[in-house]
């Protein structure tokens, strides 16, 4: 059965939580800038991902940060789990793309959003060796560089472009014939990954975004900015959002996500 967010009522000014989250990212990517480019250790997480002293000082910074603001807030980080207990929980990945980093490539990001009761309210994304920061809050729009972002208009496959992410589980699962089909419908399938695709499919640039491979923290600020970009995020079964989620499927519009759920056909 499909679960869709219901807004529910805040007590806090989301144009300050932003502001602090905006300070919170900037310096993390200060210090993650000193690392990029140069030598640093790479150790292995429990699940074999990749982690360094960059991210695990940028989830640091970012919680000073936000917690001198707002004590009471509840923060789930990458490096350093759940800690606190609020209906306010600030949802952070402070270097989201690691292997990139790790390989010298600018396709990177700090990534924090807030949720209330469930409900993501807050979302920034800032990709500092890229050069670009994008962000949105519940009612007031969506942005890139301070440029005000809507998805485009596409309404037909056979003219949408799709980007993919990781795609492993998807490859293991029936629906992976059904999706070479979808291929076949569209325009063009490119594989941008990361910040980068959900940036460019706010901002009308691509039409579809595709991945069977995420965990919230992954995603969480994409998903206040393609919905208050005028778009539609869901997992790959149309369900709503939660900390759960393992799966996305992002589109410009409900005709074109309906396509592709469609086409892929999940149970």
């Amino acid at each position: 059965m499909k679960r869709h967010a219901v807004s529910v009522d805040i007590d806090i000014d989301l144009g300050h939580a932003l502001q602090v989250a905006r300070q919170a990212a900037a310096r993390a990517g200060e210090l993650i800038l000193q690392y990029f480019g140069g030598e640093f250790a790479v150790d292995a997480k429990a699940d074999e991902s990749p982690v360094t002293a960059a991210d695990r000082g940028a989830e640091r910074v970012i919680r000073e940060t936000l917690l001198a603001s707002f004590p009471q807030h509840a923060i789930y980080g990458e490096e350093e789990g759940h800690s606190g207990d609020s209906p306010y929980l600030w949802l952070v990945d402070p270097l989201d793309g690691t292997k990139s980093f790790i390989r010298k490539n600018p396709v990177f990001a700090v990534l924090i959003a807030l949720s209330f009761r469930g409900e993501i309210i807050l979302g920034l994304a800032h990709a500092p060796a890229y050069g670009q920061t994008a962000w949105a809050t519940r009612g007031g729009g969506a942005f890139v560089d301070g440029h005000k972002v809507q998805v485009a208009k596409t309404k037909e496959l056979r003219q949408a472009a799709l980007s993919t992410g990781n795609l492993k589980t998807l490859a293991r699962s029936p629906a992976w014939l059904r999706f070479a089909d979808l291929i076949g419908l569209l325009n063009r399938l490119r594989g941008y990954g990361d910040f980068l695709h959900y940036h460019m499919l706010a901002a009308g640039q691509l039409d579809i975004v595709l991945e069977s491979d995420v965990n919230i923290l992954d995603i969480a600020p994409f998903v206040i900015l393609i919905r208050e970009a005028g778009g539609v995020f869901t997992d790959l079964r149309g369900n709503e959002i939660d900390l759960n989620t393992s799966s996305v499927l992002a589109a410009a519009n409900h005709t074109l996500h309906a396509a592709v759920t469609q086409q892929l056909a999940f149970a």
